[in-house]
């Protein structure tokens, strides 16, 4: 038999859920800050966009653009943190998405094991016309009978358990399928939501929904009665005596609350490595499960090639790469050396010899857009069999003869089990022709589980490492080492 009061479990999911909801939506704004442009289409293209939150347009001057162009700042009272961190947002995102998780595990368990669950799920069908009818009667400027309310009346029920059970699952599912390791595992799932573009979208509108949930929500709780909903969900009852209590507790925790948004996003914007660092303990062991044992099966039909496939990151312009492009790569070399049994220097024809292998795959770049394409290349496994990796040697870093927001030679380090993928190759063509300069001609690296800014392109060279540690910022790349991006980018 289901008591009267709310119990100390029920009360205490209820406030870590807001603060982990919080923390989700402001995360997810920084996120979509980066790339602030929506689409129904299977592909992201400049115009055709169902929503955009920028100003910014694409040069019509014809002069080569890339994607960095469109990010905007975010503000840190909306932010988290706040500016133009997509690192840090999705630092953040992941790490609340694992606990707003976890709680709303244990507490559905609870629902169920307490009998609570008697409260919150309908069990008629009346329930409808009678949310409808107490809907009418909010509407109309009045109040529903106390008697109404067990303790919520029908359109709160409702309303609370579509919100549990539908649009929190909702939520998960559509962002799971814009994980490109989900999609390059399981294809069919992406497709479930017409593809990953219509799945942020979708994603979109469910944070929509939350904000507007959190919105009417707490007008309803001060217009119903503040002292008698907040002795329900501070103090587990109603009792007129306690109510300026129970309102000066509720109080309290928002403000609590509040602070915590102020101060994760204050440290995070004057200590970002220490942030990468702490938020990263959380989010990479699952991240790393994903990067390195996803094996892609995704293959799309020529029908699906993106006609737009976006840029993102400048072509080199050093002496050294533009010399070898004048020569149209004839003098490229491609080096392999470090922690191998014989170093390598191959030609475009040395790797024109080597097993050819085909794919038309999705890129998913981590700003939100993704495109279809064709690549063609040899297996990166067939090069590493070329060069027989030490036992010793855990890492595959990727030099490019293009240099990062510091100037330095651009880098990027994946595992080597990733690197022995079957989908993972060195592409030296696109939709059947040559690599276009703007996607990272002569070489980039094509590892179908990943987001975009770990496959390198423009590669000078392949060094095989032990530990990445001593590299630069010792992050594991240039984004992650300037930019505070995950290692295990898989999602």
């Amino acid at each position: 038999m289901v008591g009267a009061d709310f119990p100390v479990w029920l009360r205490t999911a209820h406030w870590i859920n807001v603060l982990f909801i919080g923390l989700l939506v402001r995360s997810g704004i920084q996120i979509l800050g980066s790339y602030p442009r929506l689409y129904w289409t299977k592909y992201a293209a400049p115009g055709k966009e169902w929503l955009k939150f920028t100003k910014w347009r694409p040069p019509s001057d014809g002069r080569l653009w890339t994607t960095l162009e469109a990010e905007a700042d975010v503000s840190p009272l909306i932010g988290q943190p706040g500016g133009n961190n997509l690192g840090l947002g999705r630092h953040w995102h992941f790490f609340s998405v694992a606990f707003w998780i976890l709680n709303g595990v244990i507490y559905v368990i609870l629902l169920f094991a307490t009998g609570e669950w008697t409260r919150l799920i309908p069990t008629s069908w009346s329930i409808i016309p009678d949310a409808w009818h107490t809907f009418v009667t909010y509407i109309t400027f009045h109040l529903p009978p106390q008697s109404e309310f067990h303790p919520y009346d029908p359109l709160q029920q409702l309303a609370y358990a579509g919100v549990v059970f539908l649009l929190g699952p909702f939520l998960i599912l559509t962002g799971a399928a814009q994980s490109p390791s989900v999609e390059a595992q399981f294809p069919w799932y992406s497709r479930i939501f017409g593809g990953r573009q219509r799945a942020r979208s979708l994603h979109f509108l469910g944070l929509l929904a939350v904000i507007a949930f959190t919105i009417v929500h707490t007008a309803m709780v001060i217009i119903t009665g503040l002292g008698h909903n907040l002795g329900d969900i501070m103090l587990g009852t109603d009792q007129a005596a306690t109510q300026g209590i129970a309102i000066a507790l509720g109080v309290g925790v928002i403000v609590v609350i509040l602070a915590i948004y102020a101060l994760t996003s204050w440290v995070s914007l004057r200590r970002p490595r220490m942030a990468q660092h702490a938020l990263g303990a959380v989010i990479r062991p699952p991240m790393r499960l994903l990067a390195d044992e996803t094996r892609s099966r995704q293959e799309y039909p020529k029908e699906d090639i993106s006609p737009v496939f976006l840029v993102n990151g400048a072509p080199p312009d050093s002496p050294e790469f533009l010399s070898l492009m004048w020569q149209e790569f004839s003098g490229y070399r491609l080096e392999v050396k470090g922690l191998v049994k014989r170093s390598l220097s191959l030609s475009l024809h040395d790797l024109r010899m080597l097993p050819k292998q085909t794919q038309i795959t999705q890129h998913n770049c981590i700003q939100g857009w993704s495109s279809v394409g064709e690549w063609g290349g040899t297996p990166l496994s067939k090069v590493l069999d070329l060069c027989e990796p030490l036992p010793e040697a855990r890492y595959a870093v990727f030099w490019s003869f293009s240099r990062d927001t510091k100037g330095e030679p651009f880098y990027e380090v994946i595992p080597l089990t990733l690197a022995r993928h079957p989908q993972t190759i060195l592409a030296y063509e696109m939709n059947g022709g040559p690599l276009p300069m703007s996607h990272g001609a002569p070489l980039r690296l094509r590892a179908e589980t990943l987001l975009g800014f770990k496959m390198t392109k423009w590669i000078e060279r392949i060094e095989l490492v032990e530990d990445y540690s001593t590299i630069r910022e010792g992050q594991g790349g240039s984004r992650e080492d300037n930019r505070y991006y995950e290692l295990y980018a898989a999602i």
